[in-house]
């Protein structure tokens, strides 16, 4: 436990080129190679954070400013991601959870329950997460902890394998990889729902804009750095900043959205030589069956639909969070995360602005409730964490209790959360066979598929 505790707390810039490091070496990478391909995945993980400070560093004024002169008295302080890694990895669940889920992971693919190796060590503290409230809930309950961490992890693979084709067919260059993040994949049923009820709607199929229609339909106004500029200069006027801040502002959200598909390019080549090197030496030992590399959703982050899109609902965000009765958390911190929301709805959407900014809309006002319904339980864990380690991540200030749009705001964590703290014996019962069902149909579909390559593969060779 020290061990994984002390090689987590290094964080994601550090972590994973060492993990990557090792990965390469062991799969047959020389060292070299393996050791660059580490360092750019860390690299891409530094560039990732200098952006979210960039936002979180100076918008946090001009959007607590607006919270301020328009009396948004909301009782749920926006702890943002770091509070909730902070929770995941500094608990006995958190410890030992990338040793555990690779176990588990390992067993899936012996059983044919999955065909994604899920190599994205550093976002396994969204399974950390949920067990670790789990945890805090349920009495400091390690069973419960892991029970929710691990039902989180294997409903995540089954839906990374379900996705996979779609995933691949969208985004180019990138055969072989699936997203085995659970807070990605959450999307995924409100994307397919609204997609089809939009699909039904007359006439909306001339709504078809994806970024390069909305490049070509309103010039360099559609232009994710130019939207940036303006989204940026439009929150200062309403926090009421001077020119020179306003202009500031806007300059700094249309570097944003220019640097990250920058950033995501150094994801890609970092990951790309470990991803090919691993299907080479999965297919070895799985005889050719095809296996799904599990990477981070940050490979596409850069899409200009999800720059746009994440883009136009910042501002709405905040405006959902008062409007909403019941809600009691602004997101504030959180914004920065909100590019994680779309790699698995654009694969559904296929990358239409219109579509895909509703389905976004919708979840995120479902997920405002749902981070208000977690807080008490997100405050009880994250103080007691505090108490424990001193983190400054974890610290909520007097007053308020705290919260996450990062996978607290899930439709998946929240449902894993209620059956397992609230509805005793039936909620676990009931996710239990859900899983069990989604493991079944997903080893059925593993087999169809390989049976259908064999009886191809039977019948070239009958040819030849």
């Amino acid at each position: 436990m020290e061990v994984f505790s002390y090689i987590i707390s290094l964080g994601a810039s550090v972590m994973m080129p060492i993990l990557f490091t090792i990965i390469g070496v062991c799969i047959g990478l020389k060292f070299g190679k393996a050791l660059k391909s580490g360092l750019y995945v860390g690299v891409g993980f530094v560039g990732l954070g200098i952006v979210t400070a960039l936002l979180t560093n100076n918008f946090g004024d001009p959007l607590t400013r607006i919270s301020e002169i328009y009396n948004l008295q909301l009782g749920v302080f926006d702890m943002g991601w770091p509070a909730a890694a902070a929770v995941a990895y500094n608990t006995a669940v958190g410890a030992l959870i990338i040793p555990i889920c690779l176990g588990v992971n390992f067993l899936m693919l012996i059983t044919k329950t999955t065909r994604t190796v899920n190599i994205d060590l550093w976002n396994y503290w969204h399974f950390a997460f949920i067990g670790a409230v789990a945890y805090f809930v349920m009495d400091e309950s390690l069973v419960w902890g892991y029970f929710a961490a691990i039902i989180c992890y294997i409903i995540t693979l089954v839906m990374a394998d379900m996705t996979a084709d779609g995933f691949q067919k969208y985004y180019d260059n990138l055969d072989g990889i699936s997203i085995p993040q659970p807070f990605c994949q959450s999307f995924v049923p409100f994307a397919l729902l609204i997609n089809k009820l939009l699909d039904m709607i007359p006439g909306f199929s001339k709504l078809d804009i994806d970024a390069e229609g909305l490049k070509r339909k309103f010039g360099v106004l559609g232009e994710p750095l130019v939207l940036g500029v303006i989204v940026g200069m439009i929150i200062g006027i309403a926090a009421q900043m001077d020119v020179k801040k306003i202009l500031f502002l806007g300059v700094t959200m249309g570097a944003v959205m220019e640097l990250i598909p920058r950033i995501t390019k150094l994801f890609i080549d970092g990951l790309m030589p470990i991803s090919e090197k691993t299907k080479e030496v999965v297919n070895k030992k799985f005889n050719g069956k095809k296996v799904n590399i599990g990477m981070s959703p940050a490979l596409v982050i850069g899409h200009p639909t999800t720059l746009v899109v994440s883009l136009l609902l910042i501002p709405i965000a905040i405006l959902l969070a008062v409007v909403l009765p019941g809600n009691q958390f602004l997101p504030l911190a959180s914004l920065a995360g909100m590019f994680y929301l779309f790699p698995m709805v654009l694969p559904i959407t296929k990358g239409n602005v219109v579509k895909t900014f509703i389905v976004g809309l919708v979840a995120l006002a479902i997920g405002l409730y749902f981070v208000t319904d977690m807080a008490p339980d997100f405050t009880k864990a994250a103080a007691s964490v505090y108490a424990a380690t001193g983190d400054a991540a974890a610290k909520i200030p007097e007053g308020f209790e705290g919260g996450a749009l990062d996978f607290a705001s899930s439709l998946l964590g929240w449902v894993i959360y209620k059956l397992t703290c609230y509805i005793k014996y039936v909620g676990p019962a009931v996710l239990v066979v859900i899983t069990i069902a989604m493991m079944i149909l997903n080893r059925r579909n593993i087999i169809r598929d390989e049976k259908a390559a064999a009886e191809a593969l039977a019948e070239n060779k009958k040819q030849d």
